[in-house]
């Protein structure tokens, strides 16, 4: 009689499963790819043959790989290499912005773009004029994101590239912001007006570019333990980048699609197609569809009842509460067909007025196609008052948790809403003990893509900068653990291959330099990944 011989084992350390009962082991063993065995050192190590590979853990802590239910690596890839990036890391202050810009003019050609990305104007000194972006530019057109991806300046040459010129009509759902004196532009543009831009610059992209851009992003986040992404609003472009690694073996992350309602007529062929949530492997898979009518705190742009509070930027309307971006009517119905072909519905919420905007939608797919465990998300789902906590477990949505905004974004949630409202921002507390299931996200890359930051703030209550975030919201290290693993699979239909280590369930492990369960609180965000093991292979290590 033969007996069971693994592929891999990994032996000797704190093996946290984090299954039904959070339970720990010292070894793991795996066989094509999958978990086949887990328990004490000497019954796992029994398990090896001659063709086993044996690794000693050497008492460290490993958990389950990373869930990050709601990125961007797509848009990331597709600007590594030709966009600048000027997060805050980076860029200090606004003289600093505009140096790097000047400098980036000199290494191009007259009529050559300069694309920057990820900036903070919170963090880094505020927004530039357009005489400011001229000079730096030195006539080359420009464009600067924010890092929510919601807003962008662009300087005149850049408005005369896009066929606006100088005096742009607004078009739906986004404008051009104007100063209040002289009517003029500034140069910042909000929402669809900012996609002009982006549409202009990202017209050459092609699959082949996002797929080597891909390869850099992943090489990255699997040394922060992360085993699978949920890719949001990911286009036809990025579809195709994803099977062209694929078919290449060049894939070396696991990929859920959520597909974008960003591009005419993309839902709508998946669902004549009749392509279903599920459609894939465990490779890559189709996990639903996205729409995004709701905005930004950081950016001023979200939809709220109550208006904006401090400094409003230069062409902001006052009083500020927000806009939508989408006629609720129109949305509804794109919600209910694609709901009724089987894909899972996800709608962008940030501000209460957008995340009941989300719901209304939701609850007229439930009304038109009755589902129990529907699982349909309210994405990012930021301010959640008693009233809107209440309303998501009626209606049994997800509350898909920005829970990245806390730790690079925090500071500014609670200077543009007060210290009053952090109490109802990303209330995992509250959340959890309503029984609302709330998986965590970085939405990387407006944020940092480590969800060690995330988790540090979950548990400490704090922005990066020490900002309190109401600590009558703080939540156990455990359960915001479980946000970026068991929940961020179960949010995507995925519980059963994924999210804990059991036996049957995929070996995709991260193993840490430290004992995540045991350091100090305040050291949770300095935690590093040893080593990441995607189906049992170890696909990094520091």
């Amino acid at each position: 009689m033969s007996r069971l011989v693994a592929d891999q084992i990994y032996w000797g350390g704190k093996i946290a499963t984090m299954d039904r009962d959070d339970r720990f082991a010292s070894a793991v063993a795996a066989r094509d790819g999958r978990i086949v065995a887990l328990g004490e050192d000497d019954d796992i190590r029994a398990l090896a043959g001659d063709g086993t590979s044996v690794h000693a853990l050497d008492g460290r802590t490993a958990i389950p790989g990373i869930i990050d239910s709601h990125c961007h690596p797509d848009m990331h890839a597709a600007r590594l290499g030709t966009w600048e990036v000027v997060s805050p890391d980076r860029i200090g202050s606004r003289a600093a912005l505009l140096d790097h810009i000047a400098d980036a003019a000199k290494a191009r050609g007259h009529d050559d773009w300069i694309a920057c990305y990820r900036f903070d104007d919170v963090k880094s000194g505020g927004y530039p004029t357009l005489d400011e972006m001229d000079r730096a530019a030195d006539g080359r057109p420009l464009f600067i994101q924010r890092t929510d991806g919601h807003l962008g300046l662009a300087n005149r040459r850049a408005f005369t590239e896009v066929g606006l010129g100088a005096d742009p009509s607004d078009p739906p759902f986004g404008s051009f912001d104007r100063h209040s004196d002289t009517g003029e532009l500034t140069g910042l543009a909000r929402e669809t007006a900012a996609h002009i831009f982006l549409t202009h610059i990202h017209a050459g992209d092609t699959a082949e570019m996002v797929a080597a851009g891909l390869e850099q992003v992943f090489d990255e986040w699997l040394g922060y333990g992360i085993t699978s992404v949920y890719n949001s609003l990911c286009g036809r472009l990025s579809i195709e980048a994803y099977q062209k690694m694929r078919q290449s073996e060049r894939l070396r992350m696991r990929v859920g699609i959520i597909v974008s309602g960003r591009e005419d007529g993309l839902i709508e062929a998946f669902i004549q197609s009749g392509v279903r949530s599920g459609f894939g492997d465990d490779m890559i898979r189709v996990i639903g569809v996205e729409w995004c009518p709701d905005c930004s705190t950081s950016g001023r742009t979200a939809a709220y009842y109550d208006p904006y509070v401090g400094t409003p930027v230069e062409g902001e309307p006052v009083p500020n509460t927000g806009v939508l971006l989408y006629d609720a009517e129109d949305l509804t119905a794109r919600a209910i067909a694609a709901h009724q072909a089987g894909l899972q519905v996800m709608i962008e919420g940030v501000g209460d007025r957008g995340i009941d905007f989300a719901l209304d939608a939701i609850e007229a797919c439930l009304e038109a196609h009755p589902a129990d465990d529907h699982r349909m998300r309210v994405e990012h789902c930021c301010y959640v008052t008693p009233q809107i906590l209440d309303r998501l477990k009626r209606v049994g949505a997800v509350d898909s948790s920005a829970t990245g905004f806390m730790y690079d974004l925090g500071g500014a949630y609670r200077a543009n809403r007060g210290a009053d409202a952090m109490r109802w921002m990303w209330p995992h507390r509250s959340l959890i003990d309503a029984g609302v299931p709330a998986p965590g996200h970085s939405d990387a890359m407006v944020c940092q893509a480590n969800p060690f930051l995330a988790i540090w703030s979950m548990v400490n209550r704090q922005s990066d900068t020490g900002c309190d975030l109401d600590k009558s919201q703080a939540v156990s290290r455990e359960e915001a653990l479980h946000a970026y693993t068991t929940l961020g699979a179960w949010s995507g239909r995925e519980e059963a291959v994924k999210g804990s280590l059991e036996i049957g369930k995929l070996a995709d492990i991260a193993v840490l330099d430290r004992d995540f369960f045991s350091i100090p609180a305040e050291d949770i965000r300095d935690i590093q990944v040893d080593m990441t093991v995607l189906g049992g292979q170890i696909v990094f290590q520091r």
